[in-house]
Formats: structure tokens, sequence, C-alpha cells
């Protein structure tokens, strides 16, 4: 980071930037993390550095915990991009969206690699009544994975409650377990449901889940992450060799025991509906489900097609091809363009805008935004 003194003419000069890119899509600075159950995707997709162990997580479309830099021709300011959402949260949100929700970003963008690693924990979010009344939070994380990649023998998330499970069977098996008793046996009681590259898996709160080995998951959800809830984590310790911790008290006052087998591939996987279809390519609702207040579209095109606004800030990620160009269509702001499994903001204030593949080859764009 370099610093800039805090005289009166840089101050502006940051608010000034501040302000310009609350009207145009703009990139957050990107970080990766090992963690136990991580994989080599990203490693390899993103030409990471060996750093001894793998990559598990990658932030770059969390306000809350990326940055943004700031070119200012003699200098680069780094700078959290949280500063971005407190100044101008209106520009950024949409009136609408900010009048739900205030300063905070309701879209979160993160990636879950597996590959040739290891289960996710089984775990379940709290619903919107639990959350308030416990933890005073506003909203829960409703989330879902959309499938960047899919690999191995038989690649999976688990998903829900299979059909004809007793409660408190589950339950005490999982304490068991717990207890160090005998391992939770997971595909007695829970759906394991196959999947490949770009299935969109749906996951509103109170639904038990995790991804399995060998996925490369790009997790869409709303931003109250720190309230996941594990219920079993396979047995193992964590980096640091100490186990990780569990919920299950939390865990079992949430979790939505209806949601079966049926219910499951009934409403959550890929709930695909066709929205446009053109000369130019295809625009498809991927979900979320109607519980949740996000929702998800994917846009196909070789061509270039237009992106209306629906009065929410979108998040964008090129989910298929090397990379697209995001133009306005009133010259707005300049042409910004995605590389392939990079994440990016646009604003509700720069308006109007168009996906266009920049040499003729198609392209697929997955775009969040909050529903009307």
């Amino acid at each position: 980071m370099i610093s800039v003194p805090p005289t009166s003419r840089h101050r502006y000069a940051y608010r000034d930037a501040l302000s310009k890119a609350a009207a145009q899509p703009f990139r957050m600075v990107p970080y990766f993390d090992p963690g136990v159950w991580g994989g080599d995707w990203m490693k390899t997709h993103f030409d990471l550095p060996d750093n001894g162990s793998n990559y598990a997580w990658s932030f770059d479309g969390v306000p809350e915990e990326n940055s943004l830099l700031l070119d200012f021709g003699s200098c680069v300011v780094e700078t959290p991009a949280l500063n971005l959402v407190y100044m101008h949260p209106r520009e950024l949100l949409g009136d609408r969206v900010h009048a739900r929700f205030g300063k905070e970003f309701p879209i979160r963008f993160d990636m879950l690699d597996t590959m040739h690693g290891q289960n996710l924990s089984l775990q379940v979010h709290p619903l919107t009544e639990y959350i308030q009344s416990h933890f005073h939070m506003h909203y829960t994380q409703d989330e879902s994975y959309y499938l960047l990649d899919a690999a191995g023998k038989d690649p999976c998330v688990y998903l829900g409650i299979k059909t004809g499970t007793k409660p408190e069977e589950m339950i005490d098996a999982l304490q068991t377990a717990q207890n160090g008793g005998k391992p939770f046996p997971a595909e007695k009681f829970v759906n394991r449901i196959p999947v490949k590259k770009h299935d969109h898996v749906l996951i509103p709160a109170g639904t038990v889940h995790c991804s399995g080995a060998d996925t490369m998951v790009l997790e869409i959800s709303a931003t109250p992450y720190i309230f996941t809830f594990k219920l079993w984590d396979w047995g193992r310790v964590d980096l640091d060799g100490k186990p990780r911790p569990i919920h299950l008290e939390h865990g079992a006052a949430n979790i939505q025991w209806y949601r079966n087998t049926e219910w499951v591939h009934r409403n959550l996987v890929n709930a695909v509906a066709e929205v446009y279809t053109g000369e130019n390519g295809t625009v498809v609702r991927t979900g979320l489900h109607e519980l949740e207040f996000l929702d998800t579209f994917r846009f196909t095109t070789s061509s270039t097609l237009p992106v209306h606004r629906n009065g929410s800030v979108h998040m964008l990620n090129l989910v298929d091809g090397t990379r697209a160009v995001l133009r306005s269509k009133s010259d707005a702001f300049p042409p910004l363009e995605l590389h392939y499994a990079e994440t990016c903001i646009v604003p509700q204030a720069a308006g109007d805008y168009e996906i266009s593949s920049p040499d003729g080859s198609e392209v697929k764009v997955i775009l969040a935004c909050v529903r009307n």
C-alpha cells in the first residue's frame, strides 16, 4: 500500500475517486486462503504462488473483506471497499436496495475450491427469525452454489434431508459423532446430489448442505456470512491440528426437516427458466429460491446482449469463456474487460449496459441482484 499524506488536496482527490467508482463497473482486489478441505483448481487457473498447502477460499466479491485500488497517476492507493459503500450507498446500491439495507452491501460472491480436496463441513444457516432473535441481524445467509467446474468420479453436493429421516435419530447420530463415537453416516440422512459444470444448486437458510470433493463452486449469497452452524466435519482437524468447532445446538434448531429428497429436487436443483432467446444469445433465470431475496441470471452470447436495470446493484462473474466486455449504452463509463472466473460490481448509477464477446467466441456471465 502507498501512503498518501493527509492534505486537503489529497482528501478531495480521494473523495472524487470514490465518487467515480460509484458510477462505473469495478473489480476489487481478490485474496485467497488455504483450508483443510481446499483443492488445487484456483492455484492452477489463477497462477497462484505455491503456498505449501492449497487454496480453499477466494474472496473476490466481498466489500466487507476486499479492497479497492485507486490510481492517481503518480501513485496507487489501496483502500477498504467498504469506504465506497459508506460514502456512496445510494449510487452503488440503488434507492430501492438502499432503502432496505442501508449502508450494507447485500450480495456476496466467493469461491470454494475442493478440486482434489475434501468435502466442506456439513452445515446449516440460521432462519431469519432465529438470526434476528439470537444475533440481532436483520437478514440471514441465504445462498447458492454455482458449479464453475466439477471433476473426478462422482462430484456432488450434499443438500437437504433424505425422505423418511427421523429428526431425533439424525440428531442423536450427530451428537454421538461429536462425542467421539461412531462417525456420522451422512449419506444415510442427507441427500447426495450429483453435479456437473454450470449446475446451480439453491440453498435457502435452514437447508442442510455442503459441497463435496472435486468441485469448484462460485458461492452466491447474502452477506451475513459469519453465522454458519457446522453439524459434522468428517472427523478431521483444522490446519492448526485442532478440531474445528461444531454448533450442533444452533444447527438443530434451524434444520428444516420438510426439505426432503423430493422437495430438494423439485425446488433447489437447476431451477432454470428461460427469460430471452434471440439471434444474439440467451438469458435464463437460474435462481434463487422464492424464499431468498437475491435473483440470478445467466447471459450467454457470442455477440452482444443488453442488460436492463431493476433498481439494484449488479454483481457479475464470467463463468465460461476467456473474456467479456461490459459497455455503457450511453458512454457513461469506460468499457471494463472481465476475465474468466473474475467478479465485478456494476453500481446502479452506472445505468444500462451490455455484455459482449470481443472475439466472437461464446461467453457465459452469471449476474446477481436484489429482486424486486
